[in-house]
């Protein structure tokens, strides 16, 4: 959907899912610390007007904002100063929990900001863009671990590959193939153990797995484009008491299988200098 521009210069992008559960089970998800940590990134949260969001994307890329409307169950806002980045305006994100028939709830997050030109159009879209695989997670997370315990891990290799090479690559290294909603599938002798139920799949785009092994969990799976390579990307969100001690386990062996898969690009450079 493209940028919204009001006369105002208010520029705006939205997103919305429905998904299992109360309006309070929902907010749980969407505006505490261990909900949003739950399925999409770790979050600490200050749960009142004034009080902080704290995102970690990784190693340097956090993102900070604050609580500038909180009318729980119902809706919160937070301003984020910096926005998309250095020279960015501020940006508001309005998070929004409107009941629905059936047991299910409508989310809607908008980010909006203020510009008299379309300099961060394009960045904003592609926020846009993202959340709907962090939303298909939300609503596995809802459907069948609400309230769980949770632990994130994720992995990440670059290659020079085409987006399908990459994917196939991949899925060729886990022994899944021809995949189908609904299917159970489990992966092959030699790469790190995951069975489970394929929730969705995307030719060669993304692919997302109710996991029961190595314990209770989604498995998100997908090749990003970055410039002129493709970044393999494996995240594992893990549910229950047991989260913490599984993903201490699992790390190890998950990350010297991504390294053997797809070698570290110091590492390739070493071998091929040894070899000249």
């Amino acid at each position: 959907m493209p940028v919204k521009k009001d006369p105002s210069g208010r520029r705006s992008v939205e997103v919305e899912t429905e998904v299992p559960g109360t309006p309070e089970e929902v907010w749980r998800a969407i505006a505490t610390g261990p909900g949003i940590s739950a399925w999409f990134v770790p979050t600490k949260l200050e749960e009142r007007e004034g009080g902080t969001i704290l995102l970690d994307f990784g190693p340097g890329m956090e993102s900070k904002a604050v609580i500038t409307v909180w009318d729980p169950p119902r809706r919160f806002v937070g301003e984020n100063k910096e926005g998309m980045g250095p020279g960015a305006p501020p940006m508001a994100t309005e998070w929004t929990v409107e009941a629905k028939a059936g047991g299910t709830c409508r989310v809607r997050v908008v980010h909006s900001w203020f510009a008299s030109t379309d300099d961060w159009d394009n960045e904003y879209e592609s926020v846009e863009k993202g959340w709907p695989a962090f939303f298909r997670v939300l609503g596995i997370y809802m459907a069948h671990f609400r309230g769980q315990p949770s632990e994130i891990v994720s992995f990440m290799a670059m290659t020079p590959e085409s987006k399908s090479e990459a994917w196939e690559r991949l899925l060729g290294g886990l022994g899944l193939s021809r995949l189908a909603e609904g299917q159970r599938v489990e992966t092959a002798h030699g790469a790190p153990r995951l069975k489970g139920i394929v929730e969705r799949v995307v030719d060669d785009s993304e692919l997302f797995l109710r996991l029961e092994e190595p314990t209770s969990g989604v498995a998100h799976l997908s090749p990003m484009v970055m410039g002129n390579q493709v970044c393999l990307w494996v995240c594992f969100y893990l549910y229950g008491a047991q989260a913490r001690a599984v993903a201490a386990r699992e790390t190890p062996a998950w990350q010297a299988w991504i390294d053997r898969l797809v070698p570290p690009a110091d590492a390739a450079s070493g071998s091929e200098a040894t070899q000249g």
